[in-house]
């Protein structure tokens, strides 16, 4: 394949490698390999190199002694966690922004909405996937704080894997996400940040127990089957 020169040739392979990751195409624990990345998109092993540095600042890889590159695990604890700083990040920048938004400002959020309406209808998982994140990247820049943004932008893809994950384990949870978002628009044009608070603390604490327990089950599903095999 070929990349174009509008991102750094190592963030274009860190994106794509991402996007397999986040849809399921590489599990945890799979083993990236340099030279047969290179080979693939006809690239250098240097330049692949970089993009797995990246892929580990963002929490999709661990780079191990003797291994190399592999999937990161997601535990329990790395979801919680997860879940957890977005809540307190996503809070930060919906109560600067609604310090700040202008009544203009929110027509592009309900155009977005607009959008994932459609797409939950429609049952367009990935259109629903990527107009979500589209609405998150829209609100960062509310937050007025450079920092925030950068941290927020490199826990995206982390982000986006349990997202992803959530979207197709219960055919109900677009519903909860659609409504979520819906709300969240809702208390932005009313000001009230209580609310907006509320409703972030609420939805990140039910989907990330959704995306827990389901890990959790399919640890114990492999324990069961491992210990059947052994018997």
């Amino acid at each position: 394949m070929s990349f174009k020169a509008k991102e750094s040739l190592s963030e274009q392979i860190a994106q794509h490698l991402a996007k397999q990751i986040i849809h399921g195409d590489m599990l945890a624990g799979d083993r990236i390999q340099e030279l047969r990345v290179a080979g693939e998109l006809d690239v250098s092993r240097g330049s692949v190199r970089e993009a797995l540095l990246i892929l580990q600042r963002r929490q999709l890889i661990d780079i191990l002694p003797r291994r190399g590159a592999v999937v990161k695990e997601m535990s329990e604890a790395h979801v919680r966690s997860l879940y957890e700083v977005m809540q307190v990040l996503l809070g930060l920048v919906i109560r600067k922004a609604i310090k700040v938004v202008r009544e203009e400002d929110l027509d592009a959020f309900i155009e977005l909405v607009h959008g994932l309406q459609v797409a939950a209808e429609e049952r367009d998982l990935d259109a629903f996937f990527v107009l979500s994140f589209q609405f998150l990247e829209h609100a960062y820049p509310f937050a007025r704080n450079v920092f925030v943004e950068d941290i927020l932008i490199n826990m995206q893809p982390a982000m986006q894997r349990a997202y992803f994950m959530a979207l197709h384990l219960e055919a109900d949870e677009v519903k909860e996400c659609l409504s979520f978002f819906k709300a969240l628009v809702e208390t932005i044009f009313r000001r009230d940040v209580r609310s907006a608070l509320e409703i972030i603390r609420e939805f990140a604490e039910h989907q990330s127990e959704l995306v827990e327990e389901s890990i959790t089950r399919a640890r114990q599903i492999e324990t069961a089957w491992g210990s059947r095999r052994r018997k």
